[in-house]
């Protein structure tokens, strides 16, 4: 049996982290952070709420958020027997994301089409052999023109992770934990990355693998030729 306050508190603490910037990464509000620091458990609405944020606070400083939801169950009995959504509901943030690749899809599938109509065109026509459009040509093309992409792979037990378009103000393009097995994919080629626990994340930008430093809570600049460290 150990304090489970007392040892969240704790590796806030080692961390150097405040309310505010906890309660902006994990959505849960200040005052539910105090309260399960200081196991004042009544303050907080449902005993759903209560295991999932014990869950998602303790994950979040990096320790076993499955370890304190056990404890918490057998040492607290309360009044309430909601059941806690699976693991994937849980809320994370991806702007932007899902259309930007719907709009590629429908991109490419558009000039396949385009390239399919031209050579049956030209296969109709007697006497056009000659004029069948270099397909290897344009798809070479087309790969030498396109974006680089962010690929972020979790590994072992994952890690929470904060990327922000060019530099550490700009737009979120992902903001949460990314589970071991998991894979996210970010179009651009200049990336602010945050990494809660480098050991727990690939990461590939350009097909260039991105080689993060062992220390907790790491903050870098990359782009498709280097990786800056941040202080």
């Amino acid at each position: 049996m150990f304090e489970i306050g007392n040892s969240l508190r704790e590796a806030r603490e080692r961390q150097g982290l405040g309310y505010p910037e906890i309660e902006l990464s994990t959505k849960i509000r200040a005052k539910y952070i105090r309260a399960l620091e200081e196991e004042d458990f009544t303050s907080i609405p449902g005993d759903a709420y209560i295991r999932g944020f014990l869950r998602t606070y303790a994950e979040y400083l990096g320790l076993d958020g499955d370890v304190y939801v056990d404890e918490y169950a057998s040492r607290f009995i309360t009044s309430w027997r909601d059941e806690l959504p699976p693991r994937s509901e849980r809320r994370r943030i991806r702007t932007r994301e899902r259309p930007i690749q719907r709009r590629t899809v429908l991109l490419v599938l558009a000039g396949i089409a385009l390239v399919a109509v031209l050579v049956f065109a030209a296969f109709s026509i007697p006497g056009s052999s000659t004029n069948v459009p270099r397909v290897g040509g344009k798809q070479k093309h087309h790969r030498q023109s396109a974006r680089p992409m962010l690929v972020l792979h979790g590994v072992g037990r994952g890690t929470y992770v904060e990327v922000r378009h060019n530099n550490a103000s700009g737009k979120v393009d992902l903001q949460g934990t990314v589970e071991a097995g998991q894979t996210e994919r970010l179009p651009g080629d200049h990336f602010y990355l945050l990494v809660r626990s480098p050991a727990g994340l690939h990461i590939t930008l350009g097909g260039r693998v991105v080689a993060l430093p062992a220390q907790r809570n790491l903050r870098v600049l990359v782009t498709p030729k280097r990786t800056t460290l941040l202080r």
